[in-house]
């Protein structure tokens, strides 16, 4: 049976994860790509760094985005949430800032959902050169839903 979540269990999965897909528009064409995040609950926003390219470029353009998360266990045991958002660059001492909350927060889940203890930012996402200064960047939601699946096995 397939049904909503509660916003509760939709920002739970936004905090326990670190893996989502980031979709937005681009010259009238949807675009869909991994992206590493980290979900601050106390400001509802999602924080992420890119390097400069094409999502910067279109993002710059055009703002508004959105998120996707799953917990997919099976084709009939699955959670997925879908945020809406919109995108802002953060530069100077407030991108350090939130740079440093979107490594300390990820590594927190690492630590907590798969034991293992990662030392650097390189360890759990695309590297950063050192010639090449990050886009830093939050996504402020202003919509969040969420639909599981649990599909339970009755007896004969």
């Amino acid at each position: 049976m397939i049904k909503n979540l509660e916003p509760s269990e939709c920002i739970k999965i936004l905090k326990q994860n670190y893996i989502g897909h980031l979709a937005y528009i681009f010259q009238n064409r949807p675009f869909v790509i991994p992206i590493t995040y980290f979900y601050d609950q106390k400001t509802n926003t999602i924080i992420g760094y890119s390097s400069e390219g094409h999502k910067t470029k279109a993002l710059r353009i055009l703002s508004a985005v959105s998120i996707e998360v799953s917990e997919i266990e099976s084709v009939n045991n699955w959670q997925s949430v879908l945020a809406h958002g919109k995108y802002e660059e953060l530069n100077g001492s407030q991108a350090k800032a939130y740079l440093h909350s979107f490594s300390d927060g990820i590594k927190d889940i690492i630590r907590q959902k798969e034991e293992k203890n990662p030392q650097s930012i390189s360890d759990f996402s695309s590297k950063i050169y050192d010639e090449e200064v990050p886009v830093v960047f939050r996504i402020s939601l202003d919509e969040i839903t969420g639909k599981e699946r649990k599909h339970v096995n009755s007896p004969l």
